[in-house]
């Protein structure tokens, strides 16, 4: 199994996840160009994909997709009501409405050799969702774009060999910020983002032994700094008194604008 964050953060998400014959995306949300020439680093040509799985209608998440669904045919899947807000807006009233095939949170979906496991997250959308990908024994997750978590996300997110979570903001940095009241109170909300401290908290309750990459997403440009991020997420584990030491795990920051580096498994 393969997974590689493509871009990463409030400006565009695109993420990949693959076995040797099936290949997947999660969200579009950065160009047609950078999308393509990331898989081509892969040795992978957008023709390649066997689907696009969104999380939710946020432009971040999907900027890519009218350009993407005119030049290949590959199905896009998502819940109906990401689907629903998605074909009212006008730039994306071209895709014939055919190609969405609806999902729901918690019913799996087979794509290829690969299982593909919506999961409910929290967040100001009309029906988001975050991805489980299994292949086999092994298993992937992408949750970002969620205001909090629960036991229900805990379990969810249990046992991957690979997942990349959210760690959106720096409280501090966000209070003190450019950002109007409403936004500020929007981004802290419960369906907002996740800050730097919980996605801390988070990670040390889904820690495994055999984690081969850790994930710090969709960091925002204005209010997170990669390098707080990174030391936010040790402390919280520190804190939690974890039998994990963070500089003995695979953690790393997804950057906006460059790949990850492949992560097999």
């Amino acid at each position: 199994m393969r997974f590689e964050s493509i871009a990463s953060g409030s400006s565009g998400n695109c993420i990949y996840i693959g076995s040797d014959t099936t290949h997947v995306l999660i969200d579009v949300g950065i160009s047609r160009k950078r999308t393509a020439d990331a898989l081509h680093d892969l040795d992978l040509d957008l023709r390649d994909i066997n689907g696009i799985f969104l999380t939710h209608e946020h432009s971040d998440h999907i900027t890519g997709l009218p350009v993407i669904a005119k030049k290949t045919d590959m199905p896009i899947y998502a819940t109906e009501g990401t689907i629903f807000e998605i074909l009212r807006m006008s730039k994306f009233q071209e895709i014939d409405p055919a190609r969405f095939i609806p999902v729901r949170a918690d019913e799996k979906v087979i794509v290829g050799d690969l299982v593909v496991d919506p999961m409910k997250i929290s967040h100001d959308a009309a029906e988001p969702v975050g991805y489980r990908v299994r292949y086999g024994s092994k298993k992937a997750c992408v949750c970002t774009d969620l205001g909090c978590y629960s036991d229900y996300t805990v379990e969810c997110l249990k046992d991957s060999d690979v997942v990349l979570i959210e760690a959106n903001h720096d409280v501090n940095m966000l209070q003190v910020g450019p950002y109007p009241y409403p936004l500020k109170q929007r981004i802290l909300g419960r369906r907002g983002h996740l800050s730097n401290v919980s996605s801390g908290q988070l990670l040390s309750r889904i820690l495994n032994d055999h984690m081969k990459g850790i994930f710090l997403g969709h960091l925002s440009q204005e209010n997170n700094l990669p390098e707080l991020a990174y030391e936010t997420v040790r402390v919280e584990l520190m804190d939690a008194e974890s039998r994990y030491r963070a500089e003995d795990l695979p953690i790393r920051v997804a950057d906006r604008k460059k790949v990850s580096g492949l992560v097999e498994f």
